[in-house]
């Protein structure tokens, strides 16, 4: 099992992935398409979701497909990024057919970045923009760290930021993760050098710094992020809102069983995870027409807790400092070279 060649969620045949962002508001916008509409559901373990579109992914709803996904940060306003998106695919009369008109189908999930420095002093809601933006970019090449719905993310000590990584199984399934990390918990053990996913880690992905051997970890809750928004409430400004994507063959009820799996990853690369301030949502989707069994199907889930740990851990290395910055990037701290 390897990386696929990217490392990115786009190593998954036929996604796409675009990022706009608006660097002096600190935020933007994900998107993830496809050429044809993919079979996709949802998990929410976060006590603090912000969503749109997510009730009809359950296994029993009618709609069995989707044409986007989006990530925004924006808190609520960030969920007209997908109105954005939906009026982009319109556009290409792309979307769930009833009768004459076509509905595109674009849930997506929102972080907040509401008070990161930024400036939000808009007369007019900027992420139907930034999602439509980001819809016309797509691409099976995109950014990293301080990018899209990572652009204004924060973790518990460092810039947070957007992530991916990848897998090909040996069985020729490819599997990829697409995360926009704002955490209230840390993506580090105490120290801030070592990530808590670094026994995933695929080469030097993130550092290559190996795990932290000291023991007694996961007891400190000490946080820059939490000072750094006093007096406001740190604990509800929260959200790691990811994507994981395969090609093999999944049921609409299969990919929430995938996006549950999933979550694991999220607890293994942030401390504390899933909190009541925390919105963490997982989408599953599937793109391909691999079959897999029984067993192989407890693996993928398996694989993609893992793809997203590692793509948590890539969001915090890579973010870069920008002006205005609440708080340091993991580069700012430690010199690799």
């Amino acid at each position: 099992m390897i990386p696929g060649p990217r490392n990115l969620i786009t190593d998954v045949p036929g996604l796409l992935v675009g990022n706009a962002q608006d660097d002096a508001l600190k935020s933007g916008a994900t998107v993830l398409t496809a050429a044809d509409p993919f079979t996709a559901s949802v998990h929410v373990m976060g006590g603090a979701p912000g969503t749109r579109e997510t009730d009809l992914l359950a296994p029993d709803k009618s709609v069995s497909r989707v044409d986007a996904i989006v990530l925004s940060g924006g808190s609520a306003f960030g969920l007209d990024a997908c109105s954005g998106v939906a009026d982009a695919l319109r556009a290409q009369h792309r979307g769930f057919e009833v009768g004459n008109v076509v509905v595109p189908i674009v849930p997506g999930a929102i972080l907040f970045d509401l008070l990161n420095g930024g400036d939000k002093t808009w007369a007019e809601n900027p992420y139907r923009a930034l999602g439509r933006r980001a819809f016309e970019g797509v691409s099976d090449q995109f950014d990293l760290g301080t990018s899209g719905a990572g652009t204004g993310a924060l973790a518990a000590m460092h810039k947070g930021g957007l992530g991916s990584a990848s897998f090909v199984m040996e069985n020729g399934v490819t599997v990829g993760a697409l995360v926009a990390a704002n955490p209230l918990g840390s993506v580090t053990t105490p120290g801030d050098r070592h990530f808590w996913a670094a026994p995933f880690e695929m080469g030097d992905e993130f550092g290559g710094l190996g795990p932290d051997t000291s023991t007694g970890l996961g007891r400190s809750m000490t946080s820059r992020k939490a000072t750094a928004m006093r007096p406001t409430e740190p604990d509800k400004g929260n959200t790691t809102i990811a994507i994981v994507a395969t090609d093999a063959a999944l049921s609409k009820s299969q990919c929430k069983r995938l996006a549950v799996a999933a979550h694991d990853g999220i607890a293994r690369a942030i401390v504390p995870a899933h909190t009541p301030g925390d919105g963490d949502l997982v989408f599953g989707v599937s793109t391909g027409n691999h079959q897999l069994s029984e067993g192989e199907l407890g693996l993928l889930g398996h694989v993609a807790s893992i793809c997203l740990a590692r793509a948590i851990a890539r969001a915090v290395f890579l973010a870069v400092p920008a002006l205005g910055d609440l708080l340091p990037c993991w580069s700012d701290l430690h010199d690799l070279s």
